[in-house]
């Protein structure tokens, strides 16, 4: 009987480690649902990529993996496309009880888009992923951003209605609360279930930055759709750019950090590279002059007819014969 996550089976449940993990995310998950609360969704999701760099910088001293210059690299874009984010990040829309979201979500284009969410994830679960999804790393990791998607946006009215409770105003009377919270566990389980089934069938280096990016594209869209947190094309575009530099840094770190590549490494190939191209260019001048033909020069024979005659090709590379 086999009791992997991509076999179907649930025997990491068994395992101290996976629970310590988990509890690690959860901990971590509740900052990031905090964060729901103060911040557009916009903002917030595309800022997981610093997990990421937090994640480098303590494998370095307690996995002992060694962070190459091209894995600072891609810490330093995930930065720098963060950066460029929060600069230019919408305001925060104010949103006077849990009520209002409801109604922002009752807005035809975001039932929309959740029937399409929706659908997809069925039509996924049913038909595609028991024939494709051993093989297709999209199937199991669109499952799960579709997913988030939406369990992003039932977590930012919980945000909201959990903040609004603590100052007074209690949002746990109306149903609409209620129902968030049963759209974020059945999410939450759905993903749990589908994102081990591809970490285990598929390489994390590849996972990771594929779920982040699909996940990230997601939710941008359905906050869009749902909060209209974008303001001009300006904004969108800085706002492209920030995300385009994130998952740049985010799959250079993951794609290399196997490679055992230093500064001295690159300054030493550079110098090789360099004094290789001068013995091959050394080599061909050598060829070139050894092979370069001389003028012809005709020698007219002794004798007396003038139409015989004989013509002598030297080169310079060749010695006549004694």
């Amino acid at each position: 009987l086999n009791w992997h996550a991509g076999a179907g089976g649930f025997s990491y449940l068994l395992e101290p480690v996976w629970w310590a993990g988990m509890i690690s995310m959860i901990v971590g998950e509740a900052a990031n649902f905090a964060a729901y609360a103060f911040a557009p969704a916009i903002l917030v999701t595309p800022l997981g990529a610093l997990s990421i760099i937090v994640s480098a910088v303590l494998a370095q001293f307690i996995l002992n993996e060694k962070l190459n210059m091209f894995g600072m690299l891609g810490c330093l874009l995930c930065i720098t496309g963060s950066l460029t984010i929060v600069l230019h990040a919408p305001p925060e829309r104010h949103l006077g009880s849990v009520v209002e979201v409801w109604q922002l979500a009752m807005q035809p284009a975001f039932i929309g888009y959740t029937v399409f969410a929706v659908s997809v994830i069925v039509f996924l679960i049913l038909y595609v992923a028991p024939s494709h999804g051993s093989t297709n790393i999209f199937v199991y990791i669109g499952i799960c951003s579709l997913a988030g998607s939406l369990s992003v946006m039932s977590c930012k009215a919980l945000g909201i209605a959990i903040k609004l409770t603590f100052r007074g105003d209690n949002q746990l009377v109306y149903a609409e609360t209620h129902f968030c919270l049963a759209v974020v566990v059945c999410c939450v389980l759905t993903q749990m279930n589908y994102l081990n089934k591809a970490l285990d069938l598929f390489n994390t280096a590849i996972v990771s930055p594929v779920y982040y990016v699909m996940f990230t594209v997601l939710t941008i869209v359905a906050s869009i759709i749902m909060f209209r947190d974008m303001q001009g094309t300006v904004q969108i575009m800085t706002e492209g750019c920030g995300f385009v530099t994130i998952v740049a840094g985010t799959f250079l770190l993951h794609a290399t950090k196997d490679f055992e590549v230093t500064v001295h490494d690159l300054a030493r190939m550079a110098k090789d590279s360099t004094v290789q191209g001068l013995m091959l260019a050394h080599q061909q001048n050598v060829r070139d002059t050894q092979y370069h033909p001389v003028d012809v020069e005709m020698d007219p024979p002794a004798g007396p007819s003038s139409s015989q005659s004989s013509s002598v090709m030297r080169y310079s590379n060749t010695k006549r014969p004694e």
